[in-house]
């Protein structure tokens, strides 16, 4: 389900709020959820988002292997998540295929990121940056090379979690109006993409190239015309080799 990504709120909320100082991020643990913690994550997400998720997302995230839910721990207590959807290409959306090129195949990944939150008094510690960074290293490792691009969405008015992205080097796709439902208002949303493993946006020309041929390859055009053309080969060959030896016949007598 598309969900609400919320870094910061507004400035002036913020400032109602004395951070709690770490200074040493070491005193933090990482750990992935599950199905023991939906309380404390439900706690978590009113404390972080202005949305309220059904009891059936906590129960997908702590418990479904097709999301990679990481939690930051401090003094026994979680206190930031990332939430995140491994997705193959062939079951992503319209909209969201335009993430990544096709001519990476349809058992391409990408990287959803659903919900990165970190609760108000131990905002500005570098956690959230922590949990994002550690999303990207898992993706960009030896094992998950087939994943091209990570992607998220998020509101438009939201300046500070757009600007923590974009430090991350997630860059503006694309504008999405009414894109979020809050307290029965519509507002808009903006697609932040990051691009890793290679992957690029699509319909470079080597992608419109290689996609024209895999298109005729699977039709199958290719491989009738190299069939018509090698039985042309073997039919007319004698011929040309009969006439190839005339002319050549022809040129000694020529000479002597």
């Amino acid at each position: 389900m598309d969900t609400f990504n919320w870094y910061l709120e507004r400035t002036s909320a913020l400032q109602q709020i004395k951070p709690i100082g770490l200074y040493d991020l070491s005193n933090l643990q990482l750990r992935f959820l599950c199905p023991q913690d939906i309380n404390e994550v439900n706690a978590l997400c009113v404390d972080c988002f202005p949305v309220e998720y059904p009891r059936s997302w906590y129960e997908d995230i702590t418990s479904n292997p097709k999301f990679y839910t990481l939690a930051a721990i401090h003094k026994s207590a979680i206190i930031g998540i990332i939430v995140a959807e491994i997705k193959l290409y062939i079951k992503l959306t319209p909209k969201e295929r335009e993430i990544v090129s096709p001519s990476a195949g349809k058992f391409t990944q990408v990287g959803y990121i659903l919900s990165l939150g970190v609760s108000k008094a131990y905002r500005r510690n570098g956690i959230a940056s922590l949990l994002l960074d550690n999303l990207i290293s898992h993706l960009t490792s030896a094992e998950s090379q087939n994943c091209k691009a990570i992607f998220l969405h998020v509101l438009s008015s939201n300046s500070s979690a757009i600007a923590f992205y974009e430090r991350k080097s997630f860059r503006l796709h694309s504008f999405h109006p009414y894109y979020y439902m809050i307290n029965g208002i519509n507002k808009d949303g903006f697609a932040y993409v990051l691009y890793i493993n290679g992957g690029h946006q699509q319909w470079m020309i080597f992608d419109i190239l290689k996609y024209i041929y895999t298109t005729v390859c699977e039709l199958g055009v290719v491989r009738w015309t190299i069939s018509k053309a090698r039985k042309a080969a073997r039919r007319f060959w004698p011929r040309i080799r009969r006439i190839a030896s005339q002319n050549t016949s022809t040129i000694m007598i020529d000479c002597s």
